[in-house]
């Protein structure tokens, strides 16, 4: 005990010292170094969730036995007269077909499995064409279930570690700030608000980072990046230079490209924009994520640009913007003399459940199909009230039939008193245009929207009675999405061809319904004035959360389109209307 007290005494005065008469020394000494700051930098994991069947296709015939080919599965088709069908074992995907009456060619749908990131199931098209005598071949391309992270690890004033997550995807992660601990090789990530946590390990001699995210149920391997190897998380990936306008190159999808000049606009407010977006540096804050940038104008591409890791072959989530091809939809069945109108009673167009409708009043059998196409059909139903019984988010695979859930819902108020927003009112336009068109849904959008606008690569998603869901959620090329806009801008026509009767196409962008805060409604179509210096422009658009705009000013004879990833943050996504489109894009105008 003697001699540890003297330790003790020793250690006491050795510290005393060095304290009074070498504070140079003790001030120049550095800080013990936390374990966890050997992780700061960027980490990256871009995994490939499915689907696993894709590939080459084959459909092999002989005599009255067909079977399929693909991805290694050899499985038999059924063929019901022109009807060609595959069901592959497991629910790992399925065709659904029909054979051209020269027999050349097979078109049609792959239906994929459930898709993780989203849990939708998606219908992309497909065609299968005659390589010789009863064999015909073709490509699946289902919807790639993609789900990129980036982990940025940063010093912090005080010394701690921190990090904060980058997904374009979802934007997974949005606005928290995580602090980061690691022990033994053992590192946790606990946020510094909302009580999430991650934990995971560290081998430091691979330099991989694998955390566990028990919400996914999915663990994420990262691996270390520099700035040029971090394509989702920077704007442009390697660092860009001075930006350069180049105008968008022709390819066979309808689109007549141009210059700026070429249509009476100036280059610079657009060169001044694209640098705004390339200039953006990713932190903790929210900020833009704008991953797309499209203009036309007198018909005419001037303006693409992708950002984040988004090019224009990759299919854009349109969200909610994809509830303007419902009313679209609509009146082209109206227009082929469909059986019914925009004032016929909702009820009697589901003959099906006659007798079986829950909380049938007066004011229900009143709901006609325009109430719908307003979203004024005075439902339980409003997506901004997460206790409504119509809320969105209550459609989920326990509820087999969704027509028959939102038929089923009370009665609020009458129809067309209030606007409320409510996606159910126009997912079951689908049953409308299924009943009265007795055509699966996908097939009437190829037959009738996507062929016609020369769409190269889509995908629907699907609900789980396997028919398209028009609530939102379609995937789809910006390129192609920029036709809506076009589409309507030019009266129904696309490349002098007639989609849609330029009669529907007034109506849908006339004001039908106010929904609050007074923002107005036409057929699916949002409506908005829109101040540019001294001018007042009158816009209608297709609008989807996270930033997914399809804009169109009639009198500048203009389309423009945003696609982004600021998902459940509307005070930045709507600034893309309210400031960068006055502020750069009609400014480029030259409207003298």
């Amino acid at each position: 005990m003697t001699a540890l007290r003297n330790e003790t005494a020793r250690a006491r005065r050795v510290a005393w010292l060095l304290l009074t008469l070498f504070p140079a020394f003790v001030a120049a000494a550095p800080a013990p170094r936390a374990p966890a700051e050997q992780l700061v930098g960027i980490w990256g994991s871009e995994p490939r969730l499915g689907p696993e069947v894709h590939g080459e296709l084959t459909l092999v015939r002989s005599a009255d036995v067909w079977r399929a080919r693909i991805a290694g599965l050899d499985v038999p088709a059924r063929v019901e007269g022109k009807k060609v069908s595959v069901v592959l074992p497991g629910g790992q995907g399925e065709l659904r077909a029909m054979v051209a009456e020269d027999g050349k060619r097979i078109r049609g749908h792959w239906l994929q499995p459930r898709v993780l990131m989203s849990g939708m199931r998606f219908a992309t098209p497909v065609e299968l064409r005659s390589l010789q005598a009863d064999v015909w071949r073709g490509e699946v391309a289902p919807l790639e279930d993609r789900f990129s992270l980036y982990l940025v690890v940063q010093k912090q004033p005080d010394g701690s570690i921190g990090a904060f997550f980058r997904n374009p995807e979802r934007n997974f992660g949005n606005r928290l700030m995580f602090r980061v601990t690691l022990r033994e090789g053992v590192v946790r990530l606990v946020a510094t608000s909302g009580g999430m946590s991650f934990e995971g390990t560290v081998d430091a001699r691979a330099e991989r980072l694998s955390l566990l995210f028990p919400q996914l149920d999915r663990t994420f391997d990262f691996t270390r990046r520099d700035r040029n190897q971090a394509v989702g998380l920077y704007p442009r990936t390697p660092a860009p230079g001075p930006y350069l306008y180049r105008p968008p190159i022709a390819e066979e999808d309808g689109w007549a490209t141009a210059s700026l000049a070429d249509v009476g606009m100036d280059a610079e407010p657009i060169r001044q924009l694209v640098r705004q977006i390339l200039e953006q540096e990713p932190g903790p804050n929210s900020a833009p994520a704008i991953q797309g940038l499209l203009v036309a104008r007198h018909g005419k591409l001037v303006v693409e640009e992708y950002f984040y890791g988004f090019d224009k072959e990759r299919p854009h989530d349109l969200r909610s913007a994809a509830k303007t091809y419902a009313s679209v939809l609509i009146g082209i069945a109206l227009d082929q003399g469909a059986a019914f109108s925009v004032d016929t009673p909702v009820v009697s167009l589901f003959p099906e459940y006659q007798g079986g409708i829950a909380h049938l009043d007066e004011r229900k059998r009143a709901l006609t199909v325009e109430h719908l196409m307003t979203m004024s059909t005075g439902l339980a139903c409003d997506d901004d009230d997460a206790s409504s019984p119509g809320n969105e988010e209550r459609l989920q695979d326990d509820v087999a039939d969704w027509y028959k859930y939102t038929l089923d819902l009370p009665m609020v108020t009458a129809p067309g008193e209030k606007g409320v927003y409510c996606s159910a009112n126009i997912n079951l336009l689908g049953g409308v245009l299924r009943n009265a068109t007795h055509t699966w849904i996908p097939e009437f959008f190829e037959r009738n929207l996507a062929t016609p606008l020369q769409m190269r690569k889509y995908h629907l998603d699907l609900m789980p009675s396997g028919e398209q869901y028009l609530g939102g959620g379609i995937y789809m090329r910006p390129r192609d999405a920029l036709k809506l806009g076009q589409l309507y801008l030019s009266g129904g026509m696309w490349n002098g061809r007639r989609v849609v009767s330029k009669q529907w196409v007034e109506r849908s962008t006339a004001k039908h319904s106010t929904l609050e805060p007074g923002r107005t409604y036409g057929y699916t179509w949002w409506r908005h004035d829109i101040r540019a210096g001294d001018r007042v422009y009158s816009e209608y658009e297709a609008s989807g959360n996270g930033g997914q705009l399809v804009m169109v000013v009639p009198e500048l004879d203009l389309v423009v389109m945003f696609t982004a990833g600021n998902y459940n943050h509307v005070s930045i996504w709507r600034k893309f209307r309210e400031e960068l489109l006055p502020q750069f894009i009609l400014r480029a105008v030259n409207t003298r």
